[in-house]
């Protein structure tokens, strides 16, 4: 029985070492687990000494947990050298497979873009990095002096930071005081103190923030698979570069299957271009349309 959950361990640190696009439902799937079984895993491993990192829906084991540093100390880069690495080969005009794939492992292996410090708001470039140990660590941060417009007042806001979003201006947090999950911005912070000796205690309750391709932002996301034609495919790339990853030839034609957080963004593309786009078995979506004056 024991060797059989050291094994269900093991094959879980596996997957998460080199982690950046499993989900945790995924990764439950791929390995039997239900959730809270995964989560029980998660706090061994912290138990344990390895730093668990979540970013969105996806958790992986920071390279700079103790017990990787003992087995790859004399093979493995610090962030600086990783930086420094990372500069020289963009400085190199040269487009082998080689200096390629050199990139793409460093991509692989470091995560250097979520900390871009703002060096003309060293405060701002503080609160960020703040939020990012607590992101990488699971650790509650009290959000001080944070301006609310809604409410027109400024106060202190004990959360758990768990999801950076638009170019890391925005923050997601869980907000102990409503048991909500927020969106904060970042510049209205006065300052980010994390609180080293306190977990994350809800984050089962963690509502990770999706954005779409029309830009429209939700907690929830719906598929759509649209039919367009030739005109319409180069005119949803000239306004959605991003969708060039989910268009799929279909004959004369081209498939987008993509996920949508509201309809009105996809809504807006489909009927700003009559008769040059077709909606694939979605009955939700073709009654969203139906409804709208212009159909």
């Amino acid at each position: 029985m024991e060797l059989n959950i050291f094994e269900r361990q093991l094959q879980l640190m596996l997957m998460l070492a080199q982690n950046r696009q499993q989900t945790k439902d995924a990764i439950c799937r791929l390995l039997g687990f239900s959730t809270r079984t995964f989560y029980r895993y998660l706090d061994a491993f912290r138990r344990m000494g390895f730093v668990v990192e979540k970013d969105g829906e996806c958790y992986r084991l920071d390279k700079s947990s103790p017990f990787f540093q003992k087995i790859s100390s004399q093979v493995q880069f610090t962030d600086s050298e990783a930086i420094l690495l990372g500069n020289v080969l963009d400085s190199v005009a040269d487009a082998s497979p080689e200096v390629t794939h050199l990139k793409n492992k460093l991509l692989q292996l470091y995560d250097n873009s979520i900390l871009q410090r703002h060096e003309a708001d060293p405060v701002y470039a503080e609160n960020l990095h703040q939020l990012y140990r607590a992101i990488r660590y699971g650790r509650v941060a009290v959000l001080r002096g944070y301006r609310s417009l809604r409410s027109d007042s400024v106060s202190d806001r004990l959360v758990e930071p768990f999801q950076f979003l638009s170019h890391n201006e925005d923050i997601r947090c869980y907000e102990h005081s409503t048991g909500q999950c927020k969106t904060f911005k970042v510049e209205r912070i006065g300052r980010v103190v994390m609180l080293d000796d306190v977990r994350w205690s809800h984050e089962d309750e963690h509502r990770t923030l999706h954005t779409d391709l029309f830009h429209f932002s939700d907690e929830q996301q719906r598929s759509v698979t649209l039919r367009l034609n030739t005109l319409a495919k180069q005119l949803l790339l000239e306004e959605y570069p991003a969708a060039a990853t989910q268009l799929t030839a279909d004959g004369d034609h081209w498939l987008l299957r993509t996920q949508v957080c509201s309809w009105k963004g996809v809504g807006r593309f489909v009927l700003g271009l009559p008769g040059a786009v077709e909606v694939v078995d979605c009955p939700e979506f073709l009654n969203y349309l139906r409804q709208q004056p212009h159909f």
